[in-house]
């Protein structure tokens, strides 16, 4: 028996900040730290991130005394309207995902739209709930 074929998830939110700042905030180590992977329970131990195509962003939390590492390479960017990433949590699969970030302005707000693709369907929902809390806990930092 065969395994579903992997799913996109895609995830919307309106932020009351400049579609700059929103874009920005993925690619500052210092305020992606704060937002990005990180989980209520853990602590952000490690954020670095190379924004240039081709260069590579790690953020590692350490949960329950665990880290577990998030790493990828950023595949594409134009700001301050679309980020395009590979991503991978080593710890738990070896398979590499893509996330698109893209960004419409609105007046002096603007509107994000997520998509995370080749997600195995198991792991859809969670997923989704996973990027829904990061986007909230973001929206709190670019206020």
């Amino acid at each position: 028996m065969s395994s579903p074929p992997p799913v996109s998830v895609r995830v919307t939110r309106r932020f009351d900040a400049s579609a700059e700042r929103v874009f920005d905030a993925w690619l500052d180590p210092a305020v992606a730290g704060r937002w990005m992977f990180a989980t209520p329970s853990g602590r952000m131990v490690r954020a670095e991130t190379d924004p240039r195509v081709g260069g590579a962003f790690v953020f590692v939390d350490r949960r329950d005394g665990e880290d577990v590492e998030h790493r990828g390479e950023y595949v594409e960017i134009v700001r301050p309207s679309r980020l395009v990433f590979a991503f991978s949590v080593p710890k738990y699969s070896a398979q590499v995902d893509r996330v698109t970030v893209e960004i419409t302005p609105s007046g002096g707000a603007c509107v994000l739209t997520l998509t995370h693709e080749r997600v195995d369907l198991e792991y859809a929902e969670r997923t989704e709930a996973g990027w829904t809390a990061m986007l909230e806990h973001l929206a709190t930092i670019v206020r």
